[in-house]
């Protein structure tokens, strides 16, 4: 391996991926670090991320970022879930809110209580369990002193860009203007040596970090590290995106709307509406999906719909000679469960445990790739049940969904709630229990049976049990105020005033 002392990052491409990687390489390891961004301003980012998860705070935390601040600095809104509708079959929706679920005991978790609970007669559906899902169908929320940090924002990700480059650029990081032309690598090693610009600039660096989205320049063009292909999982191949003016009073959740070969999405900010169609080019052309878009949209548009083309899969390896991919050059899920930033968070926090000053040592670089391949792997399994488990049959695109084969970790999984109601988090996996519980259950599937545990209660403290949680949920969310008015008063962006 390359035993040289790193001393000099290059990250190529900016965009939400680069400036988040130089935002935090500057301001937390930089003291003992050169950090140069390149970024052509002809080059668009993709750009469409607007929605993220709650694992944002842990970068945020880690940056010391105001949350008033960088709200009102990106139009932000709170986000507190995802409703989808037409997913399990036309006309049902459901939600998948943030927050954990009612009160469990040691050997089974709350839904077991809820799932007798139903037998009986004594409960109403399960997200009255859950205070940041009644908040979401309320459209309530504020930021209260110690509370659980259990949510996220819609942002815009061009402005969010900005306002880390700005906080890159504090700390000491150089900004190159350019398009990147030539990626020199060392003869003898086969390492990256240099990147060459059109104006004819070299930057040379020691660690670089490929954020050129799907073009991938470095971890792919140059290095030929390899792909691996999900499409036969997650046959979606394309997006249009469009802007919409705001609605008045936004909801607190982004909306997923199941359409014929794919779903809308509908993201709310401060002074604008997110809309776009996912869709498979299989089964409706680029015309086609940028007709059903703008036939079911809101508000006027604000500018042309655009097609952005990605193959669904992972990089054979994220960190491969001296290159690290982050963002979409690793690779893409897809933007169902708006876990594309989160993915980019993991990738710059996970190289900031193992950064490599004294030189890049091969075990690293294996713990790297091994990690951020389990993180991938479970949140793949995640969106493939969204599809997969649906009652619709009214398209072809949707029967392929239904009958198409799925990965044995997503199969045993289905079993294991279908037939006992038991779910289990690994460690360091992204979604919790309550996060497969509201989808699987939202997507229609029951378990036919409880925890034994659970008949130890009599059915008048079972009630009281249930009654006790559902009121303490709707007490908390009561106190809490409509969501657009706190947003007026916490962080209203002059774009909105």
């Amino acid at each position: 391996m390359n035993k040289k002392p790193i001393k000099r990052v290059v990250i190529a491409g900016g965009g939400t991926a680069g400036w988040m990687a130089a935002a935090a390489l500057a301001k937390l390891l930089g003291k003992n670090l050169s950090v140069s961004l390149i970024e052509s301003d002809d080059i668009p980012t993709v750009g469409v991320g607007e929605a993220t998860i709650p694992t944002l705070h842990i970068f945020h935390r880690l940056l010391g970022i105001n949350e008033q601040e960088f709200m009102a600095a990106t139009n932000a809104t709170f986000k507190l879930g995802i409703k989808f509708e037409n997913w399990k079959a036309q006309n049902d929706d459901y939600i998948h809110s943030f927050g954990f679920l009612g009160q469990g005991c040691w050997a089974a978790g709350f839904q077991h209580f809820w799932l007798k609970g139903k037998e009986k007669g004594m409960v109403t559906q399960i997200g009255d369990y859950v205070p940041e899902h009644l908040a979401c169908r309320e459209g309530r929320f504020a930021v209260l002193a110690n509370q659980e940090q259990n949510h996220a924002y819609h942002l815009d990700a061009g402005l969010y860009a900005q306002f880390l480059r700005k906080i890159a650029e504090q700390h000491g990081c150089k900004r190159v203007e350019g398009k990147i032309q030539t990626v020199t690598l060392n003869e003898d090693s086969g390492d990256i040596s240099s990147l060459t610009l059109a104006s004819g600039e070299t930057v040379e660096g020691d660690l670089f970090i490929d954020c050129t989205g799907f073009r991938a320049l470095l971890i792919e063009q140059a290095l030929h590290t390899g792909f691996e292909d999900w499409s036969h999982w997650l046959p979606c191949d394309s997006a249009v995106a469009v802007q919409t003016t705001a609605k008045p009073n936004p909801v607190p959740y982004t909306r997923s709307i199941a359409r014929d070969a794919g779903w809308q999405w509908r993201i709310p900010l401060q002074n604008r509406t997110g809309n776009g169609l996912v869709f498979c080019s299989k089964y409706v052309s680029d015309e086609q999906a940028k007709a059903a878009l703008l036939a079911n949209i809101e508000g006027e548009t604000l500018n042309e719909p655009r097609v952005i083309k990605y193959k669904t899969g992972t990089r054979r390896k994220h960190w491969n000679k001296n290159c690290i991919a982050v963002g979409l050059s690793s690779g893409f899920i897809e933007p169902l469960e708006s876990t594309g930033i989160h993915l980019f968070q993991r990738a710059i926090v996970r190289l900031m445990l193992m950064f490599p000053s004294n030189g890049i040592e091969q075990a690293d670089v294996d713990e790297f790739n091994a990690q951020s391949r389990a993180d991938v792997e479970d949140i793949k399994d995640f969106i493939i049940l969204h599809y997969h488990q649906t009652e619709r049959t009214d398209t072809p695109f949707w029967r392929y969904c239904k009958n198409m084969p799925i990965p044995d970790t997503l199969a045993h999984r289905m079993d294991l709630f279908a037939g006992t109601g038991k779910v289990f988090k690994k460690a360091e996996e992204l979604f919790g229990e309550t996060s497969w519980i509201q989808v699987m259950l939202g997507q229609g599937i029951m378990p036919k049976q409880y925890h034994p545990i659970v008949d130890m209660m009599s059915d008048d403290e079972l009630q009281r049990f249930l009654n006790n949680i559902k009121a303490n949920v709707k007490r908390k969310v009561a106190n809490w105020p409509d969501v657009n008015d706190f947003i007026r008063h916490y962080c209203q962006s002059q774009a909105a005033q």
